[in-house]
């Protein structure tokens, strides 16, 4: 049993290795995911009719809680952008990831409305096997396998503890 748990862990590590690595550069980039770090700002422009009032406003952006900063006679502030009155431009600015952090963090953050939540599901069934394996590793009279399982109980203590900050 123990040969075959190393080698399951060991072929299935470096099956993960690629998936790992986005997970852990995906999962450090949304520690910022208030802030704009590592985001670039985005400026569109939509043409809409002209003369509309702040509710018409906010009904053809269809942005939830669209927050009016400003109400003047010919130009309507917004959180986020502005729309002139006069010819029916509405300039919004946005701060988004660069193309390539995007496609990582969608994919860290699958639901069952994406194609690949399948995949997370997997990794999390992975990373399960990779926490029971790791017992299977070393022999259990050895003092490699004793230190492992006080570092290990140090980890678990740890994360009750962030758990419960």
């Amino acid at each position: 049993m123990n040969q075959k748990m190393r080698i399951w862990h060991r072929y299935l590590g470096f099956y993960l290795v690629g998936v790992m690595a986005v997970y852990a550069v995906s999962g450090t980039i949304l520690i910022f995911r208030r802030t704009d770090t590592f985001k670039k700002e985005q400026v569109t422009e939509k043409q809409f009719e002209k003369g509309l009032t702040a509710e018409e406003l906010t009904q053809q952006l269809k942005i939830k809680d669209l927050e009016i900063t400003d109400n003047q006679p010919q130009l309507i502030v917004f959180k986020g952008g502005t729309y002139n009155k006069n010819t029916g431009v509405v300039v919004e600015r946005k701060m988004v990831y660069p193309y390539l952090l995007d496609k990582l963090i969608h994919l860290h953050k699958a639901t069952t409305n994406s194609p690949a939540y399948w995949m997370n599901i997997l990794f999390g069934a992975s990373l399960l096997f990779f926490v029971i394996s790791s017992f299977w590793m070393f022999l259990p009279h050895t003092d490699v396998f004793k230190k492992g399982v006080y570092f290990s109980l140090a980890g678990v203590i740890m994360t009750i503890v962030l758990l419960l900050l």
